[in-house]
C-alpha cells in the first residue's frame, strides 16, 4: 500500500444504509505521477474538493462519512511502477499515459463487473480505452477473493 505505482482499489464501506463500494485507481490523469493507495486513502476522506471523490460520492448518497461504521480498502498492485522522474514533464507524460489508460480501462471493468454481480457501487467510472484482457484476468481474480459474487458473473 505504500509503493508508488499503478494500483486498483475498492473501498468497502459499512454505512448506516448498508454496504457500498467505491472503485478507484492510482495514476493521475493530469500529471505523470502514480501515488500509493495509502496517499489516496487519506485524500479520499479529506476536505479538498479536487481529491475527495469518496467523500463526495457518499454525500451524493446522503451518507456522512463520519456516520459510517467501517472503511475497508482492498488494493491490488502495483502491476506497473510509476514512470521514473527522468526527462521533462512532457516526456514523462508520454510514458505515463499508456499505463494510466490501461488502468482506467480496468477500473471501469471492475466497477461494471461489481455492479453486474449485484454490489452497490457508489461511483460510475467512465472510460473508452481498450481493456487488456490478459492482465485483466489476473486482476479480476485477485478482487474475486474479496468479492465472491464476481466469480459467478
Amino acid at each position: 500500500m505504500l509503493a508508488r505505482g499503478f494500483w486498483l482499489y475498492v473501498w468497502r464501506i459499512d454505512t448506516p444504509k448498508g454496504e457500498c463500494l467505491y472503485v478507484g485507481r492510482t495514476g493521475d490523469s493530469s500529471s505523470p505521477h502514480a501515488s500509493p493507495p495509502f496517499t489516496r486513502m487519506t485524500q479520499h476522506l479529506g476536505k479538498q474538493k479536487n481529491s475527495n471523490a469518496l467523500r463526495r460520492n457518499l454525500g451524493n448518497a446522503d451518507i456522512e462519512p463520519e456516520d459510517c461504521h467501517a472503511f475497508d480498502l482492498i488494493v491490488h498492485g502495483p502491476i506497473f511502477d510509476e514512470v521514473p522522474h527522468i526527462g521533462t514533464r512532457d516526456e514523462r507524460m508520454e510514458k505515463h499515459k499508456p499505463l494510466r489508460d490501461l488502468y482506467a480501462a480496468m477500473e471501469k471493468q471492475l466497477a461494471d463487473d461489481l455492479i453486474l454481480a449485484g454490489y452497490n457501487v457508489l461511483n460510475i467510472v467512465h472510460c473508452k480505452k481498450p481493456l487488456d484482457v490478459v492482465i485483466w484476468k489476473d486482476v479480476r481474480s485477485a478482487f474475486a477473493v474479496h468479492f465472491k459474487r464476481l466469480e459467478s458473473c
